[in-house]
């Protein structure tokens, strides 16, 4: 799927997360990460117990760029934007875009969060969002990422129109496990915002997702 189909169509549907539901996140993450870095540090002194200063000096360093930086970096990438926190608060780092966020961005956003988070105790991070027109901490801003909230109260989501009479039996017969869940949540966004686009940008997007419905 092309990123540029479902930047137009996500976005649409998705809405900046507060900075309250950031916070929360945020403090679930660093609790997590803070309880691993001690017991870390722990079994780490117990076992180097018998080195000289600089020794641990230097494995003291490793320690913490490896889980209170290397961590968070690890989490998001893999699970694409959904720390912990985040997937307890139902929030998603997506790409300005709208698509998954990659390596790069984590690891900006990681970079970042030392100097926001962990050095100034979060004060920068809540400034930079509340200053942000969509609540952007400055990693986000270098980074060229979002965090959106992805559960939307079932009263306030628009419902999507039902398939033709005609075409109801067709679509019972298709097998559509192989179609990407990125793909039904722009198909999804589309057709819940169809008639709020305008004529022609609509009929693009629309010949688009249908082209990659069918591939």
């Amino acid at each position: 799927m092309s990123e540029l189909v479902t930047g137009d169509a996500v976005v649409l549907g998705l809405r900046p997360a507060e900075l309250p539901s950031r916070a929360l996140a945020l403090a679930i993450d660093l609790a997590l990460v803070g309880t691993a870095f001690v017991l870390v540090s722990i079994g780490l002194a117990m076992a180097t117990a018998k080195l000289d200063d600089a020794a641990l000096a230097a494995i003291s360093v490793a320690s913490f760029l490896l889980v209170l930086v290397g961590g968070p970096i690890a989490v998001e990438t893999l699970s694409h934007g959904r720390s912990l926190g985040k997937l307890a608060c139902g929030l998603r780092v997506v790409r300005d875009d709208g698509g998954p966020i990659r390596f790069r961005h984590a690891l900006v956003r990681g970079a970042m969060g030392v100097v926001e988070v962990l050095m100034t105790l979060g004060v920068v991070a809540c400034i930079a969002s509340l200053v942000s027109a969509r609540g952007r901490r400055l990693g986000d801003v270098f980074a060229g990422t979002l965090v959106v909230r992805e559960r939307v109260p079932a009263g306030r989501a628009a419902a999507v129109p039902p398939p033709p009479p005609w075409l109801v039996g067709r679509f019972a017969g298709l097998d559509l496990s192989a179609v990407p869940d990125d793909l039904w949540l722009a198909i999804r966004q589309y057709l819940t915002r169809m008639h709020q686009l305008d004529a022609r940008v609509g009929w693009s997007m629309a010949e688009r997702l249908a082209g990659e419905l069918a591939t």
